[in-house]
C-alpha cells in the first residue's frame, strides 16, 4: 500500500518498482551514464502533469519554496548528486528511443496484474491517432520551395490524410492496445504524420505479450507482410478487406464481430487519452525528438497510473483525468 502523501510523489516512487528491459548484452562504447533511465523518467512524469516543458523550467520549478517541489527533489537525486541542467538536456534527447521498450515492458506487467483477458479471448488492437503539430502548417508549395512563412511552423512534421480525420500536419501516435476489461496500452511508437501504419506495425508487434493471439486492425493493416509476421507468433491479423462492401466471402462476419470489438478499445482509448492530456488541439512542443518524449512519455504515465490504481485497489482505468489534476 502507498502512503506517500502526494500523488505526485506516490507515481515516482511507482517508477522505482517498475520492471525495465535487460540491459544491452554488449557494453556500449563511450563515457559511460552515470544516472539511470529510470530518473529521467521521473522527471518527465513531474513535466507533464505540471506542464513544464523544458529542462530549464523542470529545474526553477524545483526550486519553488513549495513542499511537494521540495518532497520531489531528492527523489530526482541518484548516488548522492543532482544532475545538471546540461546532462538533464542530454538525456532528455536519448530518452524517447528507450521509452518504448519501457512501455513494453511495463504493459507486460500489467497484462499479468491486472488479467484483463479472464473472460475473454486474448486479443490486442493496433491503430494510429493523428496528433497535430504545434503552431502553424507547411503548406506543400512552401516545402518545395523551401521557404518557412512563419517561425511557429514545426518543419519536423509531415502531412497525412485519413477517412475520419482529413488532411492534418503534425504526427503519428501508434498504439497497440488490450482488448479485454481494461485498457492497457501495450506498445506505442510515435512517428511524423506520413509514415505509413504497417510500416510502423512490426515494432509495436515486437513488444505484445505472447498471450496476445488476435492483432485487430483497419484496411492499412492488412498486408502479406503482417500476416507473416503475426504468423510467426503463433497470432492471427484479423483486418478489415479492401474493396466496395457489403463482403461477401466466408468470414466477413466473424471479421464485422472483430472489428467491433477492437472499435470498442482502441477508438475509445484514444480519445480518451487525448482528452487527459489536453491534446486535441496541438502538441505542447516542437521537434520529433522532443514531441516522442512527451508523447511517449505520457503513455507510460498512463500505464503507471493503472498501477497505481491498482495497488491503491482503486477502480482501474477511471477517473485518470481528475487523478493526475490533483497530483
Amino acid at each position: 500500500m502507498l502512503t506517500h502523501g502526494s500523488i505526485l510523489v506516490s507515481l515516482l516512487w511507482l517508477v522505482e518498482q517498475i520492471p525495465t528491459p535487460p540491459p544491452p548484452v554488449k557494453r556500449q562504447r563511450g563515457r559511460q551514464e552515470f544516472y539511470s533511465d529510470k530518473l529521467f523518467v521521473k522527471a518527465l512524469i513531474v513535466m507533464i502533469i505540471r506542464r513544464l516543458y523544458t529542462a530549464y523550467a523542470l529545474l526553477h520549478f524545483l526550486e519553488q519554496d513549495d513542499p511537494v517541489a521540495q518532497r520531489i527533489r531528492p527523489l530526482l537525486t541518484e548516488h548522492g548528486r543532482f544532475p545538471t541542467r546540461r546532462t538533464w538536456e542530454r538525456r532528455f534527447a536519448t530518452l524517447p528511443a528507450r521509452l518504448p521498450a519501457l512501455i513494453g515492458c511495463l504493459g507486460h506487467h500489467l497484462v499479468e496484474l491486472l488479467q484483463p483477458w479472464a473472460v475473454q479471448g486474448h486479443a490486442a488492437a493496433v491503430d494510429s491517432t493523428p496528433l497535430r503539430a504545434h503552431g502553424g502548417v507547411w503548406h506543400k508549395k512552401h516545402r518545395l520551395a523551401g521557404e518557412v512563412p512563419h517561425s511557429s511552423i514545426d518543419t519536423e512534421a509531415a502531412w497525412s490524410k485519413s477517412g475520419y480525420h482529413g488532411w492534418w500536419y503534425g504526427w503519428k501516435l501508434h498504439l497497440a492496445v488490450v482488448v479485454g476489461s481494461v485498457w492497457i496500452p501495450l506498445a506505442a511508437e510515435f512517428t511524423i504524420a506520413s509514415d505509413a501504419d504497417n510500416v510502423i506495425a512490426p515494432k509495436l508487434l515486437e513488444q505484445l505479450p505472447m498471450a496476445v493471439r488476435y492483432v485487430l486492425g483497419d484496411t492499412h493493416y492488412n498486408t502479406p507482410e503482417l500476416r507473416q509476421e503475426c504468423a510467426l507468433h503463433n497470432r492471427e491479423l484479423v483486418a478489415t478487406r479492401r474493396g466496395p462492401y457489403p463482403h461477401r466471402d466466408g468470414g466477413v462476419e466473424v471479421r464485422r464481430i472483430f472489428h467491433k470489438l477492437r472499435s470498442l478499445a482502441i477508438e475509445p482509448f484514444n480519445g480518451v487519452f487525448k482528452n487527459i492530456f489536453e491534446w486535441r488541439g496541438q502538441m505542447p512542443v516542437k521537434g520529433l525528438k522532443r514531441c516522442q518524449l512527451f508523447a511517449l512519455g505520457a503513455i507510460l504515465l498512463y500505464q503507471i497510473v493503472l498501477l497505481y490504481q491498482h495497488q491503491r485497489q482503486q477502480p482501474v482505468g477511471v477517473g485518470i483525468k481528475a487523478l493526475l489534476r490533483a497530483a
